[in-house]
């Protein structure tokens, strides 16, 4: 490992501990379920792909129970997003892109201009087939992620797929822990988020500012991981919480990072102190709506993905065994609301 420092995470607002209300669905059934998708048309049906190498579904008229959907294998299943053609697109962390369907499991992409693709992490697909997608880090696989997070050499790729060539191109390189992947409506632009660095960045599709690259939104109260766009329009960002007194120590010496990397069980005590749970709400233009939280980490911990279906949102994790699910009903705007 050559870390270099790295600036701590922006001041968390005050707790508001509403993501404390939420449901466990199928507790004990799923092993890390890191992101969640939600099928409109299919009446609200849950997708997760977990450590076992299944991707599980869940009816919404069911009995509430996960059922085993498709098994890709490995341990490494992280983003997944859905294709026109009616098949599931999974990032596979330590494969590549997969494309999992009723035929199988057929790769993508695990390499671009001949660097592997080491992490592959989320993905979205345009209208038009073209499928973004992120590697976290050219350094480490997901088993060291948080190497990769406490190093912050910002090794991240912002990737492109086009289904009509099977060629997969760079659109953005350098992105401090490289993670969600979302498209606004009207396509306009694409989103990528940079996990340690506390922001997201946008590349321009279309108009004048085509392949330009600038920030979306800065200065998130947490680390933002996966992000998805609404019903309304605004997107959902996942935060991991990423702060406490060791951590903001110790980031600002690269001299420190080295000592606590020298040691295994150091470097793991350091990440054990990365407790609570949020997600922020974020207009197309990049300013917070509302900001939903669990900071003691006492009903769910480590939020890695959120997906909001009529008037609920759905939660991903990989320190839990369910998918979370709150009603925004029950949250109020001024509940959630972050003061300018």
């Amino acid at each position: 490992m050559e870390p270099v420092p790295s600036r701590p995470p922006p001041p968390t607002p005050r707790p508001n501990n509403l993501l404390q209300r939420l449901e466990k669905l199928g507790e004990g059934a799923l092993d890390a379920p890191e992101d969640v998708y939600v099928d409109a048309a299919a009446g609200g049906a849950l997708y997760t792909a977990a450590r076992d190498g299944w991707l599980h579904r869940m009816h919404p008229a069911g009995n509430g129970s996960w059922e085993r959907w498709r098994f890709v294998g490995g341990t490494g299943l992280l983003g997944i997003t859905p294709s026109a053609d009616g098949t599931m697109l999974v990032c596979d962390a330590d494969k590549g892109l997969l494309r999992v369907g009723e035929e199988g499991v057929a790769l993508l992409a695990s390499e671009v201009d001949g660097s592997p693709i080491r992490f592959a992490d989320a993905a979205i697909e345009a209208s038009d087939g073209t499928v973004y997608f992120s590697d976290a880090s050219t350094r480490f696989g997901f088993d060291r992620w948080f190497h990769d997070f406490f190093e912050s050499r910002a090794t991240g790729r912002l990737l492109r797929y086009d289904p009509r060539t099977g060629r997969t191109s760079v659109v953005l390189d350098h992105l401090g822990f490289a993670n969600g992947v979302a498209l606004p409506r009207g396509e306009a632009f694409v989103v990528v988020c940079e996990s340690s660095r506390f922001r997201c960045m946008k590349v321009w599709l279309q108009g004048e500012k085509a392949g330009q690259a600038e920030t979306f939104i800065d200065n998130l109260p947490g680390c933002p991981d996966n992000i998805r766009l609404g019903s309304d329009g605004y997107f959902w960002i996942a935060l991991i919480q990423a702060r406490s007194p060791w951590l903001d120590l110790i980031a600002r010496w690269s001299l420190a990072k080295r000592v606590v990397a020298t040691f295994p069980a150091l470097l793991e005590w350091v990440k054990s102190t990365m407790k609570g749970a949020m997600v922020a709400q974020v207009s197309e233009d990049g300013s917070i709506v509302r900001v939903l939280d669990d900071l003691e980490g006492k009903v769910i911990n480590f939020v890695t993905s959120v997906n909001e279906f009529n008037g609920d949102i759905f939660l991903g994790s990989l320190a839990t065994n369910f998918i979370g699910k709150l009603s925004l009903a029950q949250v109020t705007q001024e509940q959630g609301t972050v003061p300018s």
